[in-house]
């Protein structure tokens, strides 16, 4: 059976939004412009439109128009994957760049979060994190040495989760993560190229080992313009 009209008009539209014909954030044509275009009634236009709508790829902004809508990277707050898993399935390739790496004493809260002994030191390490030169995350992430006493400057410029299943060879549980929007202090809104009056994303963050070993501590920031959180919850 052929696809509805709409549907197919909706693809269209799709590729060219895809090959960059309209822009993110621009007015969509009128629905008499696209009628005319398309050689489709006005009634499936709306269709095509709604379609597209549903779909993320456009938005309505009521006593203004229709737009393109601005592609933020959805991550999935109930999924535990790695930054560096999550742009790869976005076919995006991460850098990651080193801005600390210290082996230091962690204060009073790093200690419990990490459950430590009382003079036991932690790795910790800033990264930025980069896709196409821009910087999406800067992460603050305290490892025990006691854990991973090989972890070097060169493991963390990779994927942290990739040394600790693969190289030391332990299986990741899961994460309890705490989400707050906050304004940056000046060195993070440097590192994410932001104006320090703008929002962010704060992910506090603990994960632990298959055994129930905390083995990491991070504390997340996000771009706000870049990244959207999404939950979905079902009905019991």
């Amino acid at each position: 059976m052929a696809a509805p009209l709409y549907k197919k008009i909706a693809q269209q539209i799709k590729e060219e939004i895809q090959s960059g014909k309209w822009q993110e954030g621009e007015t969509i044509p009128t629905e008499h412009h696209l009628s005319t275009t398309y050689g489709a009634s006005r009634v499936t236009i709306r269709q095509a439109i709604k379609q597209l709508v549903e779909e993320g790829l456009l938005e309505k902004v009521q006593g203004s128009g229709t737009y393109v809508k601005e592609q933020k990277i959805e991550h999935n707050i109930f999924e535990l994957v790695s930054f560096t898993e999550e742009m790869r399935r976005l076919n995006k390739e991460p850098v990651n760049q080193i801005m600390k790496f210290e082996m230091i004493q962690p204060d009073d809260h790093i200690r419990r979060m990490l459950r430590l002994g009382e003079n036991e030191t932690v790795f910790y390490i800033r990264r930025q994190r980069l896709v196409d030169d821009m910087p999406y995350v800067v992460e603050d992430t305290y490892l025990p040495v006691r854990l991973f006493p090989n972890l070097s400057y060169q493991i963390m410029t990779g994927s942290k989760y990739d040394y600790i299943e693969k190289e030391v060879g332990t299986k990741i549980k899961e994460s309890f993560q705490e989400v707050i929007p906050i304004l940056p202090d000046p060195a993070i809104a440097e590192a994410l190229q932001v104006n320090s009056g703008q929002p962010i994303l704060k992910i506090q963050s603990y994960s632990i080992l298959l055994d129930g070993t905390v083995f990491e501590y991070s504390e997340n920031h996000f771009r706000s313009d870049e990244y959207k959180f999404t939950l979905r919850a079902s009905r019991p």
